[in-house]
């Protein structure tokens, strides 16, 4: 009887090592970045949480997911047409020594232009179970977004 001949992917021990590589420079980064010795991230260099924007019916809605944040380390403005959403996730036990440690830590900051003459009575913030939604009154396009034709200045060959 033949034997079925197994196919092996041959890219796959590189593959695997790089994402390794990856990660671990991902996290001795993020080692580097809690020791006490490390400068704070600032505004260029914070992680940006996941974020959704949808329209519901005439009104923008914006999902941060912040799992591990506490309301606390979490501040939401809304300054001349940009809605900044801005915190801080923490470690929560220093006595604790980590072996992996993927998740991101330190500051995070996500900014969005809303449309023009919204107000600051039009923006209301909840935050339940690491998930921040904010309504924004009104600022949903009722047409959705214009399509833009994207032209060359190249001539085809």
């Amino acid at each position: 009887m033949p034997t079925k001949k197994k196919w092996n992917n041959p890219f796959r021990g590189v593959i695997d090592m790089m994402s390794e590589m990856n990660r671990i420079s991902d996290t001795m980064s993020s080692l580097e970045s809690n020791s006490g010795t490390a400068t704070p991230r600032g505004h260029s260099d914070a992680w940006s949480p996941p974020t959704d924007i949808f329209a519901m019916g005439e009104d923008l809605h914006i999902r941060c997911d912040l799992p591990g944040v506490l309301p606390e380390n979490l501040e939401v403005a809304f300054s001349n047409g940009t809605l900044t959403i801005a915190g801080e996730r923490k470690r929560d036990d220093t006595e604790v020594i980590y072996y992996a440690s993927e998740r991101y830590l330190g500051n995070f900051r996500r900014e969005i232009t809303l449309p023009a003459g919204i107000d600051d009575d039009d923006i209301e913030a909840t935050f339940d179970e690491g998930l921040l939604t904010v309504r924004v009154a009104g600022a949903a396009d009722a047409d959705g977004p214009r399509t833009i034709q994207v032209t060359s200045q190249k001539k085809q060959r």
